[in-house]
């Protein structure tokens, strides 16, 4: 049985057109919260299912209230569903075989210093493993390690960072033959303007940020590793 309607929802559901798109919002929120679906609320409201699909988007129904709407909506419209959940089972998964391995692995030096790497110049952020450095003995020990210990077929993109005056073509050239790549394999070239407070002793090449393709279960690995590495360092 659908959920009665407050008449002063009701009577404010009559005034739509005279209401504010914030009341509209609340309004529509309100009627969420009392467990009908968004056909049910727009039996209420003449507002759209995206729309009221947005403003409810952070409101979770109780399992009493779920449960109601399967009972009377075999279509199960309206029925909030977990479309993720066979990604986060998968990236537990990974986690813990991550966390499994480190045990395993703490004692290789090589290993130890590779998650050393990372953690100190490796990026923490969108889940993709890449390192920037202007040392290219760093980003190839980076490109061993990975193939070493986490793809050992690892495709990497590679993008170069320059100032103004710098020479691009010249940049892309020495990046390709330090690294390995072929410059088919750089994307575009970030130029930084030249104005107040740059450094004055640019790098000749600028720095270059050598990337992992297709590497969010190996940025998951790594930095589940910094983690059981920190904690064996900390004491924690």
């Amino acid at each position: 049985m659908r959920p009665e309607v407050p008449e002063e929802m009701q009577e404010l559901a009559g005034q739509w057109d005279q209401l504010h798109r914030w009341e509209r919002r609340e309004l529509g929120r309100e009627l969420r919260r009392l467990g009908l679906t968004y056909s049910e609320i727009r039996a209420v409201v003449p507002a759209p299912k995206g729309t009221l699909s947005n403003w409810c988007r952070s409101i979770q129904l109780t399992r009493e209230q779920i449960a109601a709407i399967e009972a009377r909506t075999p279509s199960q419209a309206g029925v909030p569903r977990d479309s993720q959940w066979r990604r986060r089972i998968e990236i537990e998964r990974i986690v813990e075989r991550a966390r499994e391995s480190a045990g395993a692995l703490i004692h290789d030096p090589t290993w130890t210093a590779g998650v050393a790497v990372y953690w100190a110049e490796g990026a923490k952020t969108d889940r993709r493993l890449a390192v920037a450095n202007s040392d290219p003995r760093l980003l190839r020990v980076f490109m061993r390690w990975v193939a070493t210990y986490l793809n050992p077929t690892p495709r990497y993109s590679a993008a170069v960072n320059l100032h103004a005056n710098n020479d691009e073509s010249a940049a892309r050239g020495y990046w390709s033959r330090e690294l390995g790549l072929d410059l088919g394999d750089f994307t575009k070239t970030h130029v930084k303007a030249e104005g107040t407070g740059h450094r004055k002793n640019h790098l000749a090449f600028g720095v270059c940020r050598v990337s992992l393709r297709r590497s969010t279960n190996a940025w998951l690995t790594t930095m589940t590793w910094i983690d059981v590495l920190a904690g064996g360092l900390s004491g924690n």
